[in-house]
């Protein structure tokens, strides 16, 4: 019975990826309809993600009073109501009103569902969940392209997906006696937390290594989306390249994070998450380098690719080590934090670089990705040593 809950599981980060590229994809035709500019995109992506932010924060209160399941099955029938309520509005004013549940939903369950995969299942999994996000955030704009291509709209792209997760929300309410169950036989760990007090942000960031982790997490996510927004337009501006050209090597940078989240799955089955974190860094920075050096397009192309690749390890396996790091009773908390700084970076870091690539110059970007890194990596081995020293 507990495989069965970690198939519903890789279901559930199926369509969680599902609507986080559907705003994209849809916008250019939503802008003219609205007859709002282009750039209005960017508020509804701000109230999401701080609303994301929000129900990270909480999600340690709201799962130890109402259980893994219960907070995941409400986080999705909220995400799928507010879908629904894009596909029916007629204002940019209704978009932004629903965008509120939109983030709200999306944090909780992502919060809530990261721990308890990294409580009870072996690093191999988180790592083949995270690929799952990727498959359904690859999967959206298709069905968004299906719906505009039919003559259907952006609206019934939304309701189709709003109908998966409505489905998906009805597996997990009638799954939840699954996810009662304690203990794992993977990891033999328990889901020890599930009645402990909740713990306030003042005391987190007390814990010994919270904030380096913070941190790490933080630079990850703003490295990862920085390349994602602005490695088109830095081999436009600077390598010379198409548009046409630059787009479709950029994509070979989130086709490297699907593919070696793939990979490291069976990977940490001979390495541990500390081991995968420092080889995931390593593989960026031989990426960076290839874009620093004067290689042309195929170092640019090999340098994506090779930050693509080492993006792929990081993310899941700091997750999954949380419960190790800080134990099993404050990593509900601990994940919660991270993810609000994870969406921090991600909200704030990008539109930085393009204050500098306006002001300054594009040709900075690897030097950015680079001095994020290196932070990045600090800061991770920072947290290390204290959480060692805790454990000693």
């Amino acid at each position: 019975m507990f495989q069965l809950l970690l198939v519903i599981i890789y279901i559930a980060f199926i369509s969680l990826g599902l609507p986080d590229s559907l705003l994209g994809s849809a916008w250019p035709t939503m802008y003219q309809e609205f007859s709002v500019p282009v750039s209005y995109a960017g508020g509804i992506s701000m109230i999401i993600a701080v609303g994301t932010i929000v129900s990270s924060l909480q999600s340690d209160r709201l799962t130890k009073e109402f259980g893994t399941g219960k907070v995941t099955a409400a986080s999705v029938l909220m995400t799928a109501a507010a879908l629904f309520g894009f596909s029916i509005s007629h204002s940019y004013i209704a978009l932004c009103l629903w965008a509120v549940p939109y983030g709200l939903g999306a944090g909780s369950v992502d919060a809530s569902l990261n721990n308890y995969v990294a409580l009870h299942y072996a690093s191999r999994h988180m790592s083949w969940l995270h690929c799952m996000w990727g498959v359904g955030a690859s999967l959206g704009p298709y069905i968004m392209g299906y719906a505009l291509s039919g003559g259907r709209g952006w609206n019934m792209g939304y309701r189709y997906i709003s109908i998966l997760q409505i489905a998906l929300t009805a597996v997990l309410i009638f799954s939840l006696p699954l996810w009662k169950k304690q203990g794992n036989s993977d990891t033999g760990q328990t889901d020890r937390g599930a009645k402990s007090k909740s713990i306030s942000l003042r005391q987190i960031i007390r814990i010994p290594g919270a904030k380096e982790v913070m941190i790490t997490f933080f630079c990850y996510c703003a490295l990862e989306q920085t390349t994602g927004l602005w490695a088109s337009s830095y081999l436009v501006l600077r390598r010379g390249l198409s548009a046409e050209t630059a787009a479709g090597f950029a994509s070979l940078f989130f086709i490297g994070i699907t593919a070696g989240r793939a990979l490291s799955g069976f990977m940490t089955m001979k390495l541990n998450d500390t081991q995968m974190i420092r080889l995931g860094e390593g593989f960026i920075l031989s990426g960076i380098v290839l874009l620093l050096l004067p290689f042309g397009s195929a170092g640019s192309l090999t340098g994506l690719i090779l930050v693509g690749l080492g993006c792929a390890p990081v993310y899941p396996s700091i997750i999954h080590s949380t419960p190790e790091h800080f134990g099993a009773d404050r990593s509900q908390a601990m994940i919660g934090v991270q993810m609000a700084s994870a969406y921090v970076g991600t909200c704030l870091m990008p539109p930085i670089f393009g204050f500098i690539a306006n002001h300054i110059s594009v040709s900075l970007f690897p030097a950015y990705l680079l001095a994020i890194l290196v932070l990045m990596a600090v800061m991770h081995e920072k947290m290390l040593s204290k959480v060692g020293a805790v454990h000693k």
